[in-house]
């Protein structure tokens, strides 16, 4: 790392050391945010992409299951080459990998297209599947830095940071990628309303492969590799079942709920872009700027859902030291329950309420900016996952605790898909009723962490 620079001389040195900003965390920060720049402009689209290319509810069901399948299974090997190699050379190296991953996807179309034929699976009848094979190929290039490198960005800010300021330091980079999952949405909505999707979007790709390139250079160039530690291992996953059978007692009910919750939203999530742009068809008029496509318009209202998380997280969560963490967790989670529900009823059309016309983009802007207090309930959430925890098994119990949510979780893409197949409304109603019931369970069997109101 380089040298502290007097308080006195810089105000830039003041403000990056009260916020744990040191060189390689601010460094890590700006290329945390060029890759969720473009990771997050570009993956709610995928499913509409997709359509785009030729595929069909069940084609994109397999994708967002093999990308939940690639985010829980990329970090451990991920930690590993990073371990043996050094943060700064995996970082590059995974870099590279997601520069050339959305490059993949932006020339998708060259690929072609794998098509299987229909075949009857004991009583089900599976129709012929025509699979993007160039958006099958960047899925897994796109998600190294993202999923391959979270081992690696963690070693920086700890590496980076004193260990009384290490909070701080996370909350720095989380900022950052926050404030990236805001304007990505909003430049791919400024794009789309210059072009039609398939031209605008394949424009974005080709950006997002320049940012992570850019980021990566920069990175690169700006880390100080000196306090890498190399040739350690990573810690053995032969205790991962002793880990699951030593997790405190109040986690299991949590656990229960939270995967179904999870699994609920896995089902539809992808889908949200194609109910917004082919479902409803809805898109806006907005002053100064005009008419925005359907497709468009989601941009906005996917900005408009990561500012009101951003501004709901710090206040909803010092509620818990009044009303404590439970109920806080509970409205995150009857969020990411019902919302499934909502957006499909919500209207293509005008609707009266209280003789007052209420145009359908009006409806929508409403539903996500509810679907943004979702995330109001996180900071809880984390916090009663390892409230519980012994002081020195905090890593372990949460480590085991996302392992198992994350696996079940993986096919809940695939039937979601199914179901969209056969009705969106099917998908989407199915998603809040088993989220419903994630809910339900946890506000009878859960329980709170009382130390948190002490």
């Amino acid at each position: 790392m380089t040298d502290a620079v007097d308080a006195e001389e810089s105000p830039l040195a003041t403000l990056r050391g009260y916020l744990a900003l040191e060189r390689d965390v601010l460094v890590l920060s700006v290329a945390m945010f060029a890759f969720s720049l473009g990771y997050q402009g570009t993956n709610q689209y995928m499913a509409e992409y997709l359509f785009v290319l030729g595929a069909g509810p069940v084609v994109v069901g397999i994708f967002g299951s093999l990308g939940n399948l690639v985010a829980a299974v990329y970090p451990y090997p991920g930690g590993v080459i990073s371990d043996r190699i050094g943060s700064r050379r995996a970082l590059t190296l995974f870099g590279l990998l997601s520069a050339v991953g959305f490059a993949v996807w932006a020339f998708a179309g060259a690929f072609g297209l794998l098509r299987t034929p229909a075949v009857a699976v004991g009583p089900l009848w599976v129709p012929e599947l025509a699979f993007p094979v160039g958006l099958f190929v960047g899925l897994f290039l796109v998600q190294c830095w993202k999923s391959f490198g979270l081992g690696a960005t963690f070693a920086v800010v700890k590496q980076s940071v004193e260990p009384e300021r290490l909070a701080t330091g996370f909350a720095a980079t989380e900022t950052v990628r926050r404030l990236a999952f805001l304007v990505g949405p909003l430049l791919v909505a400024a794009a789309l309303a210059v072009y039609e999707f398939e031209v605008g979007f394949r424009l974005v790709l080709g950006a997002a492969a320049v940012v992570a390139l850019l980021g990566t250079v920069a990175q690169h160039l700006l880390y100080d590799a000196g306090a890498d530690s190399i040739g350690k291992s990573a810690e053995s996953l032969r205790d991962v079942v002793g880990d699951l059978r030593a997790m405190p007692e109040q986690l299991p009910p949590l656990l229960v709920g939270d995967t179904l919750v999870r699994f609920a939203n896995g089902m539809v999530y992808v889908f949200f872009v194609v109910v917004v742009s082919d479902y409803l068809g809805v898109g806006v008029t907005l002053p100064v700027v005009g008419e925005l496509s359907p497709e468009a318009f989601f941009g906005v209202l996917l900005a408009i859902e990561m500012a009101v998380a951003l501004l709901s997280m710090v206040p909803v969560s010092r509620l818990t030291s009044r009303v404590g963490l439970k109920p806080v967790v509970a409205l995150g989670f009857a969020v990411y329950a019902v919302f499934p529900a909502l957006l499909i009823s919500a209207p293509a059309d005008a609707v009266t309420v209280a003789g007052v016309r209420v145009p359908p983009s009006a409806v929508l802007v409403a539903l996500f900016a509810f679907s943004g207090l979702r995330f109001a309930g996180l900071p809880a959430h984390k916090a009663l996952i390892v409230g519980p925890a012994e002081r020195d098994a905090g890593g372990r119990v949460t480590g085991s605790y996302y392992l198992v949510r994350n696996v079940v979780t993986v096919p809940s893409a695939v039937v979601g898909g199914a179901l969209y197949a056969v009705s969106p409304v099917v998908a989407f109603g199915t998603a809040s009723a088993v989220g419903v019931v994630g809910v339900l369970l946890f506000l009878v069997v859960g329980e709170e962490f009382d130390a948190v109101r002490g």
